[in-house]
């Protein structure tokens, strides 16, 4: 039903993309809808109010709400990953981590909050560093009753809006420890509008700087330390997740330029209808490889052919979706190239895909590293985490 559920609301999110493209606004609207839809707690277990969703469930979700507004899969997004990553961690992994009892209660507490309707951000990259998690400047420590951490971060879609955020920080104490805490929203967190980018300019992607508080609970999993090891054993949300948004998007862009072909009596053109059928096969080979690797990554976790899919997904999702649109772009013509129309809005989106972590120079190197039988998470030239 969620995927029914997301396509019916596909439509809305198109009708309102170009206003909140054109402003950089926040779709405020397509997050009522999704609360109210019960699709924040798509990756919660039915035990806790949940759709118990699985990673595949996922991908083909987030496809569909892309094909309407990809800003708002995106963001979509980045909820989902806090959510899956933490219904990933079930009792049997937890008693195998050792982590201690606090830290499944928490994981409850905030899978059944997200079954109720609270969303969750990432607050993760920082200026100079990215998305490398063993880079980061932002610190914690250990203070009476729980961890202060104090830091900035940037590219933090759907700053202001969350109720709570996933932010990486690592120890002062320690700098090889790198951990996560959920923050909630409030006292303590501060947002920098920051966001005025050439595409997905509705994720309201600001600057948030962190000064806080918060309980001994609220770091991930109870245990220090996790962040580096989860991120390579299981990558798929920090890799994967992006790359089914950003296959829709490549569908919506095939599906705009049809419509403005269709609607300007362009058919008859063979250099038109060949450029649409080979977007049409590309785009449909990108969702095979994202599905795939969605699907093994249900099946076998970890695995080491899973991790080689998860890779590809987000490596053919990027180029993928920046080549249909440019190529779609020019099939449509000049007058497509206006504000305002639809696919000059999905090619500036599409553009992302390859500039999202890990970006499509990161993801090939990893491949190629592998592929010669080196350690991908440890050599080449391209940083992972």
């Amino acid at each position: 039903m969620s995927v029914e559920e997301a396509r019916r609301l596909a439509p809305r999110f198109a009708a309102r993309a170009a206003e909140h493209d054109r402003s950089g606004s926040f779709p405020v609207d397509d997050f009522a809808d999704l609360r109210r839809s019960g699709l924040f707690g798509l990756m919660a277990p039915a035990r806790l109010g949940g759709a118990g969703a699985g990673f595949a469930d996922y991908a083909a979700v987030a496809y569909e709400l892309a094909r309407g507004n990809g800003a708002t899969a995106l963001v979509f997004n980045m909820h989902a990953s806090v959510t899956g990553a933490l219904a990933g961690v079930t009792d049997e992994l937890g008693d195998a981590l050792g982590l201690p009892p606090r830290a499944l209660e928490a994981r409850d507490r905030l899978l059944r909050a997200a079954a109720d309707g609270s969303w969750y951000a990432v607050a993760m990259s920082e200026r100079g560093a990215g998305s490398r998690l063993s880079k980061m400047a932002t610190t914690y420590e250990k203070v009476d009753g729980g961890w202060h951490i104090k830091g900035a971060k940037t590219f933090c879609s759907g700053a202001g809006h969350a109720d709570a955020y996933l932010v990486a920080a690592r120890s002062a104490n320690d700098p090889s420890q790198v951990s996560q805490f959920v923050v909630p929203a409030g006292e303590g967190l501060s947002v920098e509008p920051t966001w005025d980018a050439l595409g997905m300019r509705a994720t309201g992607s600001h600057d948030v700087h962190v000064d806080v508080v918060v309980p001994e609970e609220a770091l991930l999993g109870g245990v220090e330390g996790l962040a580096l090891l989860i991120a390579q054993l299981a990558p798929h949300w920090m890799v994967a997740s992006y790359a089914a948004v950003y296959v829709g998007v490549a569908r919506a862009a095939v599906d705009a330029a049809v419509e403005h072909v269709t609607a300007r009596n362009l058919g008859h053109l063979p250099a038109v209808r060949a450029r649409i059928g080979r977007a049409d096969a590309a785009v449909a080979a990108a969702h095979l490889a994202v599905m795939e690797a969605a699907r093994r990554v249900d099946q076998e976790p970890g695995d080491a052919e899973t991790n080689r899919w998860v890779w590809r997904a987000k490596l053919l999702a990027g180029t993928t979706a920046a080549e249909v649109a440019a190529s779609m772009l020019e099939a449509a013509g000049t007058s497509a190239m206006r504000r305002g129309h639809p696919l000059e809005r999905l090619y500036r989106d599409a553009r992302a895909g390859s500039l999202q972590p890990a970006t499509s120079d990161v993801c090939a190197d990893w491949l190629g590293v592998e592929a010669l039988g080196g350690d991908p998470d440890s050599e080449g030239v391209g940083p992972r985490w």
